[in-house]
């Protein structure tokens, strides 16, 4: 068990220009946390995940594609990205989100 710290999120990751900027927070065999910082016009192309994941943005807005759907997520909201489903990211101006990424247990 880790030792309980807290987190202002606005601090702990920070903008760079033209660039994607990650920092993970918890890092288990059955998930992760991660903070990402994306300046305006970055993207993640393309990928899928074997994991379930939900996105809470918590500055600026970004936008997802998950299949063929496309959803502008602003700070505040979340979204859910479902396993093995291809999904984008795009940063249609700069945003901070928090990935939560949950590994499925089958029994």
């Amino acid at each position: 068990m880790q030792d309980s710290t807290v987190y202002n999120i606005q601090e702990t990751i920070e903008y760079q220009k033209n660039s994607i900027v990650s920092k993970t927070v918890i890092d288990m065999d059955t998930g992760t946390v991660t903070l990402f910082a994306f300046d305006e016009g970055q993207n993640l192309s393309e990928h899928s995940a074997p994991h379930e994941a939900m996105v809470h943005v918590i500055d600026g807005v970004g936008e997802y594609t998950i299949g063929s759907e496309t959803h502008r997520v602003k700070a505040g909201e979340m979204i859910v990205m479902p396993a093995d489903i291809p999904h984008s990211v795009r940063a249609p101006e700069k945003f901070k989100m928090v990935l939560i990424m949950i590994e499925n247990i089958e029994e």
